[in-house]
């Protein structure tokens, strides 16, 4: 089997490819390709040109747009120039960096529990982190936590009964039992009310002021999506902005890594104004009133910056609240020290959401997972 030579800008550029997919960046060989595609065409010489080929052929998202302006920054480093292969050094043996163990083992075990707590301590920190202020291997550390959380849907009650061990008597099914015993007496039937999944639906602000939470409250999504498939109930996203999109069929995408392209793809409006009161007025008159929000459990990701008449916002939020079972409202910095709901926004929707909680980090995900499941 021959093998492919490649020159050595092949080389540096697979190896800033590489470099991006260590980071977090879901960098495929297609995407790879077609970067060297594109430097070949424009010309390694020209480091801008460079920059902007990396940035169309190697990013998925909005997401990885930061990580790809770190990576190669330090990568290509403007000062000292494009990296040059360097010769190959002697490989040396590799030693643990754990310390020698007694003959009984037991310094070895004291330094693994020592190791153990560490990990598990830098984890439980980096739960109760604000996901905004996370460098880019946090937030890649984080995203893998997100299969921690296993949202349940909130159950609701039917009109039709099921057979169940106490409750009311089943008459009907008690005396058929009797007939089959010619009749003579048989055990008691008992029934209850059957219970099914509620709707839940999610609405989250893509503002300018929540891009930094905006990666993070997909992935939540995602999990919400999934777990409501798994368990039979019905979980609608949309995004919030400028604009409202429609985001459920690329959230029910089972790897959370190409259902958050996929979003990627699909909202247009990434970092823009907020005009929370006429988008929502959109959900409600095209999809809300209709039935998709009329007993569900509604819950809005947003910070309450408002651009528009927070009196309109106001309106649509009695509206909703009239219609839906429960809304709860999902604020990044409510849960911050010394916040206060000053904003329009906030002080426009108070009367008409039944919780108002935290949203910042992946201990008040979980949080609201409970108050969701419990609505």
């Amino acid at each position: 089997m021959s093998s492919v030579t490649l020159s050595e800008p092949d080389e540096i550029l697979l190896g800033f490819t590489r470099a991006l997919r260590a980071s977090g960046v879901r960098v495929t060989p297609d995407r790879s390709q077609g970067f060297l595609a594109a430097v070949a065409m424009l010309g390694l010489d020209d480091q801008r040109a460079t920059y902007c080929a990396g940035r169309a052929t190697l990013c998925g998202g909005p997401d990885d747009l930061e990580r790809y302006d770190q990576v190669f920054e330090a990568y290509f480093n403007a000062r000292d120039g494009l990296p040059r292969a360097r010769p190959a050094q002697p490989s040396l043996p590799a030693f643990s960096d754990f310390p020698e163990t007694d003959p009984d083992g037991s310094q070895e075990a004291e330094d693994a529990d020592e190791l153990v707590r560490a990990m598990a301590s830098a984890t439980e920190v980096l739960r109760h982190r604000d996901v905004a202020s996370l460098s880019a291997a946090e937030k890649h550390r984080l995203s893998a936590m997100f299969a921690t959380l296993h949202p349940r849907p909130p159950l609701r009650r039917t009109a039709r009964h099921q057979p169940w061990h106490r409750g009311q008597v089943d008459a009907s099914r008690t005396l058929r039992a009797s007939l089959r015993r010619m009749g003579e007496p048989a055990a008691i039937e008992w029934r209850r009310r059957g219970v099914k999944p509620r709707r839940v639906v999610l609405l989250v602000d893509v503002s300018g002021s929540m891009s930094g939470y905006a990666d993070a409250l997909l992935r939540l999504a995602h999990r919400f999506t999934v777990a409501g498939r798994a368990s039979g109930g019905v979980v609608e996203t949309f995004t919030v902005g400028t604009r409202l999109t429609h985001l459920t069929r690329a959230l029910r995408i089972r790897d959370p890594e190409r259902a958050l392209v996929a979003a990627g793809e699909t909202v247009p409006d990434w970092s823009g104004g907020t005009r929370l009161g006429e988008t929502l007025r959109f959900f409600l008159d095209r999809w809300g009133q209709r039935g998709m929000a009329r007993g569900a459990v509604v819950v809005i990701f947003s910070d309450g910056w408002e651009r528009g008449d927070p009196t309109v916002l106001a309106q649509q939020m009695q509206r909703l609240h009239r219609i839906a079972h429960r809304v709860v409202w999902v604020n990044p910095h409510r849960g911050k020290a010394g916040y206060e709901p000053v904003q329009q926004g906030v002080l426009a929707v108070l009367p008409h959401v039944d919780d108002f909680v935290a949203g910042h980090s992946l201990a008040t995900y979980a949080e609201l997972v409970g108050v969701v499941s419990r609505a």
